[in-house]
């Protein structure tokens, strides 16, 4: 484990395989010499080994997502499903991959594990996108001798985890990215289009409706401080992530709203409840004992206020408690997960019964999901209607009152 602390750089080479065929490919290493040792010991003959330059301006290729984690174990799962050696498994998935970034890290991991380090220890080596559960996974697979087995656990899991990952993003996405295009058109018609009719008001020679005069002030701000409103929007926006990110009681003021919210509140529920399921019915299937399969949920939760629940009912299962017990004294979980536990726990068939669980609550989010978004589209409509239809009302009630005088 010391030698895993040594991060290496990435070099590229070029040489001759076993059977003298030209090949080529990166490898990580400490330096060119280790490089080579290491091609030698993979059975390649080394003609060049270069260290790859960085780009002038940030990393290149697209960034590496988790659906493409996602899609990555799915395949790697099926090559060795199929037969196919770990090895030569990577080659086929690292060619059909349409990220080069991804490419890249496979191609890494390949190496890793042609140079005889486990999968496990190979990928642990990026945390950044392949987090404690999922290597505990693979790892409980290679010991037990079913790695072909564990990587399709892995594969449907992460595979159910982005699909309800994105049933949120819709429904958050959609009312969010309207409100945005209402302020931005209400912006634009506050800097274009009022200043056309204050001119003609200018004329007039008599006083102003109170409304009118109110939206002409906000036209007259907008067009003296758009530059300074604009920015402070966005260092709100930025300061918020930061706040949210470095600020642990801030984060769970927001995780606690976010459960207090209306409407919302019932799909963020749902999805805690889905994801908790799911995550203990994957671990626990593949044989990691119970205290450390909650250890590994209580991480994925994805809610502060559910993380320290589940702590709280790992510490009450290692004192002997029953996880039916453990889990209805914190009293934050649905009455049917718990009657599943208790008689998944008495037939000896828990993670069947989460697994239950956890398809009723992704169901039950896709609903909640729809039904916002049949929900909020005449809501959405009202909002454009006042900010649009307001400032048409205001710059028009002036000629409506002239007419009305002559």
């Amino acid at each position: 484990m010391a030698t895993s602390a040594v991060r290496g750089s990435t070099f590229t080479w070029a040489g001759t395989d076993k059977q003298g065929n030209a090949s080529k490919g990166e490898i990580e290493a400490v330096s060119s010499s280790m490089a080579k040792a290491q091609l030698r010991r993979q059975g390649i003959k080394p003609k060049s080994v270069k260290k790859k330059s960085k780009p002038l301006f940030g990393a290149s290729g697209k960034k590496i997502k988790p659906m493409d984690i996602c899609i990555f174990t799915r395949q790697l799962s099926t090559m060795m499903k199929a037969g196919v050696p770990l090895v030569q498994s990577f080659e086929i998935v690292a060619d059909g991959l349409e990220n080069p970034s991804m490419g890249e890290l496979v191609h890494t991991i390949k190496n890793d594990v042609a140079a005889g380090t486990g999968l496990a220890v190979s990928l642990e080596k990026h945390p950044k996108y392949f987090d404690d559960l999922f290597c505990s996974l693979v790892a409980s697979g290679e010991t037990s001798g079913t790695l072909e087995v564990m990587l399709d656990r892995v594969a449907t899991y992460k595979e159910k985890t982005e699909q309800l990952k994105a049933k949120i993003k819709k429904a958050m996405t959609y009312p969010i990215a309207v409100v945005v295009v209402a302020l931005v058109v209400t912006g634009i018609l506050l800097i274009k289009v009022v200043p056309q009719f204050a001119e003609t008001f200018s004329s007039f020679g008599s006083d102003l409706p109170a409304f009118t005069l109110f939206v002409l002030g906000i036209s007259n701000l907008a067009q003296e401080w758009w530059f300074i409103i604009l920015i402070g929007i966005i260092g709100a926006i930025f300061l918020f992530k930061e706040v949210k990110q470095r600020s642990v009681p801030f984060s769970e003021f927001l995780d606690k709203m976010a459960l207090k919210a209306p409407i919302v509140g019932d799909i963020v529920f749902n999805s805690v409840v889905a994801r908790f399921s799911r995550t203990l019915a994957t671990t626990f299937a593949a044989g990691v004992p119970l205290v450390e399969a909650l250890d590994s949920t209580a991480g994925a939760a994805g809610n502060s206020v559910y993380s320290k629940a589940i702590k709280q009912i790992r510490d009450d299962v290692t004192t002997g408690t029953t996880l039916y017990n453990a889990i209805k004294s914190t009293g934050l979980f649905p009455n049917m997960l718990l009657q599943m536990v208790s008689i998944g726990e008495e037939a000896g068939a828990l993670d069947e019964m989460l697994d239950k669980v956890a398809n009723h609550y992704e169901e039950a989010v896709d609903n909640a999901v729809d039904s916002l978004s049949s929900l909020m589209e005449p809501i959405i409509m009202s909002i454009l209607g006042v900010l649009v239809g307001g400032l048409m009302i205001a710059m028009y009630l002036p000629i409506f009152m002239l007419g009305s005088v002559v």
